[in-house]
Order: structure tokens, then C-alpha cells, then sequence
């Protein structure tokens, strides 16, 4: 399931559950109509949250949800009739995880709004609390300085998916933190088109001295691929253990059914999406991809032969 479906679905039931508990004995029809749903999808999500609760997990700590007849029961779960009060631990998490954000350069403006709130009661004397810097990676200042001024910039840059180094004429646009790793956007002169580099990936980056004008409407920072004319298509059906590669991953999702997610991806190297398919396993089916199945076959037996499995 998609992370977006997953958080729709979520957000549903947790207005639901409130609800229920102030209204008990509500009818399905009642509920179906208040919260948007089908009666099956309903089913589900309750089948979801039943047996669910806080820790001791002892039968009087988990709730019960379910449908009789035609009505709607919930049961021990009076922690959804209150709004959730986070412990200082969790507030504080949720703290450090905003002004990380806000380092990164990325989050939205009403990001600014909430950490100041949540400082305002977590750290009162923020003033006098120890702060503690986390250097940037190397070539983040550097890059990110020549996106703010405009400047052109070679960099020496080792491809991800096929390890061969290339020098190239950037135009830096921004530089951004997501899923662990640090990119800079770019017009690349070499390609003729944008390009998301991983800065990890960057082994060298110089000034040239020439200053480019900046979009004024750049491209949103974010993780994704242009594909070229020579690039591989490949469709793959993701089972919902699988579904997180839709969103790590720059794909098209072309359809959604119950807990399959299909997919559409572009790769430079059929290698690529042959790796990816060993890591899923069975958790993903090739659906279409010239070359693909015959590089995952390959890989595969140098795994096997590798540990010695097969003779």
C-alpha cells in the first residue's frame, strides 16, 4: 500500500475512533455516512486497530472493534477520547527531528511556527540549554554557497548505479537533505537537462569563475530521475511489503489494488532495477523490462555460486 493511501487510511480512523467512543451504539450507516466510507473498508480498518492498545498489552489494555449487526462497537479505548499528550522524551524527539529539518533548508513555513511552540514549552530556557552543531558533509557549504550566488561549478561525480566517473559542468539550483543523504539539483551542461546528484557521490567540486541566471521557478528539491531516450521501462508489481519503493524511489505508480502497488521506472542500466528485484525477492514480480529478467537471472546465480550453492 502506498504511503500516501496508508496515511489517508489512518488519519480516517483515528477521527473514527473518537467519535465511536462518545457515540457508542452508533449504526453502520450513520458511521459510513459521517466518515466517507464502505461498509467492507470499514470492517477492515476496525479488524485493524482490534486487539491493539498500550503497553502490558494484558487483555484489559487492548481495545476491542468490531461490527454486530448492524452496529458499530468500541471498546477499552478510552486513550482515543482524549487528545494524545506526548512525554517529554517524545517532545523532545519531535523537536530535534523539526530543527533538522529546518537546517536542511527544506521545511515549509508554518515549520518555523511550530518548533518555536513546541521550544517554547519543551525548552523554556532554551537560551541557556547546550547546543550541539553537527558538521555538514563535505561540498554541502561549497555547493550550496554557489547555488545562492549563481556560479558554475565542475564536479567529478561517480554514478550510483554503474560506479563510471564523470566530470561535468553543473548549475547548482538548491541544496537539500531527504532519506538520509545530502543532493544538490542541477542544470548539468553535460546532459542537456536537470540532474539530482548525491553529494556522496561527488568526489570533487570547483568554482569555475562563470555565473549562470537562476530559474525563477527551479524545480521542487527532491529525489527523482530524468530518464533519457536509451533508458530501460520497467514495470514491477510490489506487494505491500514492498510498497516502500514507490516512495523511496522516482517511479510513476500506474495502478493500486487492495495491497498491490504496480509501478513504472526509468533506469540507465537494467542492472539497476535487477539489483532492486534480488533485495525484494518475493516480495515484487517483474511484470515488463527489456533485458531485465535475464540480468536478475544473471545476478542470481553469481550470488548462489558466490556462497557456494550452486556447483
Amino acid at each position: 500500500m502506498s504511503a500516501p493511501r496508508t496515511a489517508r487510511r489512518l488519519n480516517r480512523l483515528l477521527a473514527t475512533l473518537p467519535w465511536l467512543i462518545a457515540n457508542p451504539g452508533s449504526s453502520v450507516d450513520e458511521v459510513v455516512e459521517r466518515f466517507d466510507y464502505d461498509r467492507d473498508q470499514l470492517a477492515k480498518d476496525l479488524a485493524t486497530v482490534f486487539v491493539c492498545g498500550l503497553p502490558g498489552y494484558g487483555p484489559g489494555d487492548l481495545m476491542v472493534a468490531y461490527i454486530d449487526e448492524d452496529e458499530v462497537t468500541v471498546e477499552m479505548a478510552d486513550y482515543f477520547a482524549r487528545p494524545v499528550r506526548l512525554t517529554a522524551i517524545e517532545a523532545l524527539g519531535l523537536l530535534a527531528a523539526g530543527r533538522a529539518l529546518q537546517s536542511s533548508g527544506q521545511g515549509p513555513p508554518a515549520l518555523d511556527s511550530a518548533v518555536e511552540k513546541l521550544q517554547r514549552v519543551v525548552l523554556p530556557d532554551a537560551d541557556e540549554a547546550v547546543v550541539v552543531e553537527l558538521p555538514e558533509p563535505p561540498l554541502v557549504p561549497e555547493l550550496r554557497a554557489a547555488a545562492e550566488s549563481g556560479s558554475v561549478v565542475t564536479v567529478e561525480h561517480s554514478s550510483v548505479a554503474t560506479g563510471v566517473v564523470t566530470i561535468r559542468d553543473i548549475e547548482p539550483w538548491a541544496v537539500f537533505s531527504t532519506l538520509g543523504n545530502w543532493y544538490v539539483s542541477a542544470w548539468c551542461r553535460s546532459a542537456v537537462a536537470e540532474r539530482v546528484f548525491r553529494i556522496d557521490r561527488i568526489r570533487t567540486a570547483e568554482v569555475t569563475g562563470e555565473t549562470f541566471a537562476p530559474k525563477e521557478e527551479p524545480p521542487k528539491p527532491e529525489v527523482r530521475y530524468t530518464p533519457n531516450e536509451d533508458d530501460t521501462q520497467v514495470t514491477i508489481r510490489l506487494s505491500e511489503r514492498a510498497g516502500w519503493v514507490a516512495e523511496h524511489y522516482p517511479v510513476d505508480i500506474i495502478d493500486v489494488t487492495d495491497d498491490v502497488t504496480t509501478i513504472r521506472m526509468s533506469v540507465s542500466d537494467p542492472a539497476v532495477a535487477a539489483r532492486l528485484l534480488v533485495r525484494l525477492g518475493d516480495s515484487a514480480e517483474l511484470v515488463d523490462g527489456f533485458n531485465v529478467a535475464e540480468t536478475v537471472a544473471e545476478l542470481r546465480n553469481r550470488i548462489l555460486h558466490r556462497y557456494e550453492i550452486v556447483d
